[in-house]
Parts: structure tokens; sequence; C-alpha cells
């Protein structure tokens, strides 16, 4: 029985065409900065985005923290929302390592800040507080892409009050491919961006800052401290590039797996939240545990919450979910 896996879409496997890539990638010194496949990778990527500059790392946690120490100095701070990844599930490695204080706020319901809770967050110009220097949202966040004109008023707001603006964008193509537009409407709006490879992209390792050169500068110099130089990783980055040419337009088949395995549930009178991309969420309540060893055992995974989430990724077929959906049903009636 082949099994199906919904607890992240970090599980994929690398496609065939993506192992060809990998094995004929062109390599050289990364730290040198000769691995041409980790320069065309930063170069496509940045080019792409709109940026001048990119910066190949193995984790989207660290490039996240690159770009937020590249833009804060110690006891400086950044606005984040109380979800969001970078505050709650990086290790607290900003504050830590960086010696950067979050200024957490809560999310609203279609995962955006609310613009006049950050701006009446920023801090006075006064030494007795730590100095306002960033603010930085996610996209998708659990799921729900932040729409356009949000995004604008999010930069006019940061222009007015003089700070920087970061996209944890780790899921940036579900974004686009939701929206139906190029990526760089998007990131147009931001300074910095992180862009993770290894998730619906479908690549084994990697994600990518975006920025100016300076930030980018700064980041790589970081990079080192932290002990993320690496040495002949195009056979990585050639993951990424493939994934960049060949697996985004697919994205639309996650979405579309989401939305029939959310709508399979609903009729089968489960709480769901509703889907705009490849995470379907539902409410489980004091049932998780036992859900998640009843799908085990029909080689299904999912993990334990009473607000599940259930990812669709290129590993997830059609016929999956119909299998996922039966799994369900059989649960329900227990």
């Amino acid at each position: 029985m082949s099994v199906i896996d919904l607890r992240s879409d970090t599980v994929t496997q690398p496609t065939p065409g993506m192992r060809e890539a990998m094995l004929s990638a062109e390599l050289g010194d990364d730290v040198y900065g000769e691995d041409p496949t980790v320069n065309r990778l930063e170069q496509h990527l940045a080019g792409e985005l709109g940026f001048v500059a990119g910066l190949f790392v193995p984790t989207g946690t660290m490039s996240n923290l690159l770009g937020l120490m590249a833009h804060c100095a110690r006891g400086d701070e950044y606005i984040v929302g109380q979800q969001a990844h970078t505050y709650k599930y990086e290790g607290g490695g900003a504050a830590v390592l960086g010696s950067i204080q979050p200024q957490p706020l809560e999310m609203q319901a279609d995962g955006s800040l609310d613009l006049d809770r950050v701006e009446a967050a920023i801090k006075q110009d006064d030494f007795h507080f730590a100095r306002t220097r960033l603010l930085t949202l996610e996209n998708t966040m659990q799921g729900k892409v932040l729409p356009l004109s949000y995004l604008a008023a999010a930069r006019a707001l940061t222009h007015k009050r003089g700070l920087a603006l970061h996209l944890d964008g780790a899921r940036l193509y579900n974004a686009a491919v939701k929206l139906g537009v190029a990526a760089a409407e998007i990131t147009r709006h931001f300074d910095s961006v992180s862009v993770c490879l290894s998730k619906g992209l479908g690549a084994p390792v990697g994600s990518v800052l975006c920025g100016s050169r300076e930030l980018i500068g700064k980041a790589r110099r970081l990079r080192k401290m932290v002990g993320g130089g690496m040495r002949q990783a195009g056979v990585l980055a050639a993951a990424g590039l493939y994934a960049l040419e060949h697996q985004v337009a697919r994205l639309a088949d996650d979405h579309a797996n989401a939305a029939r395995l959310a709508i399979g549930l609903g009729e089968l009178g489960y709480a769901v939240e509703p889907v705009q991309t490849n995470m379907v969420y539902v409410e489980i309540g004091e049932r998780a545990e036992a859900l998640q060893g009843f799908c085990a055992e029909r080689g299904i995974k999912v993990t334990t919450a009473s607000r599940l989430r259930l990812v669709t990724h290129l590993d997830v077929s059609a016929e999956d979910i119909a299998r996922v959906l039966e799994a369900f049903s059989a649960f329900r009636r227990i």
C-alpha cells in the first residue's frame, strides 16, 4: 500500500527530471563564488522577482534569519504576526542570534496584519525603546493569499514610517499561481524576500534570499557566521532551478486537490475552513490522536492537532484524495 503524506509539502521527493538535473549539474566551490549552478540559481530567481542579487542557503529558517539580521542591528525591533513562521517556528533565532526584538501582533482571519495596529506598534525615537526597523509579512499565510492591494498599502506604510519590508515567501509561488500573476507582482512591494524551494516546488533542499546588492552582501557574511557556507552546492541548486523551470504551473493541481479534499470533507460533516491554495484546515477536536492512528493504519500520514492541517503537493494525486476521503468517512462512522 502506497503512503499518502499530508503532513506538509516539505515531504516531496525529487522527480526523475530533477534527479537528472542534479546528477549533471556543473559544480564549483560556492564559498569562493565559483559554483556556476548556484550562481545561475541566484541570478535567475533574483531577476525573476525584480531584485539585484540572491543568496542560496540550506533552509528557509536560515534565509529568513539572514534577512532579519541584514535589515536590523542588535537592539532593533521587527514587527511580525503571532502565527508567522519567522516569529513562532524558527527557534527564536532572530532574538537569540541577532539580538533583534520581535514585536508580535495578532493576525487577521485572512492572514494579514491590521496596518493600523502595525503603525501603532512602531516605537517612538526614544532611547527607552528598541528601534523599530522592519515589518515582516508571510505569503501565503496558513494557505491564505495576501491581496496585492494590501501589499501596496503595507509598502506605503513602511515608506512613510521609514521601515524596511521583508517577505517570508516560503510559498510565494502558490500565492502567485492563485492570483494568476507573475511572482514579481508580489515581490515588487518588498525590500527582501525569502523563497523556499523545498516545499510545493518540490526540491529536496534550499531557499534563496533576494534583495539589494548591499543587503545580500551583508547576508553572505552572516551566512558564514551562522555556519551556512557551502562548497559544491550546485548539486542542490540544480534541483531548485529545475523546480522553478518545470514545477511552478503545476501548483494549480495541488490547489485543485486541496479544494476537492475540502469539499469532500465538508460533505462528510467536518468543519472545514475556506481553502485558497494547498492547505486544508479541518476541525477534529478531541479525536485528533485517534484519527492519526486510524489514518496511519490505512497508509495516510497526518499530524495530531485539533485544528488539523492537511497539505497537498506533487506526490498527492486526485486518486489519493479519494482514498483520504474514504478514510475520513470511515473514521466518522466509529
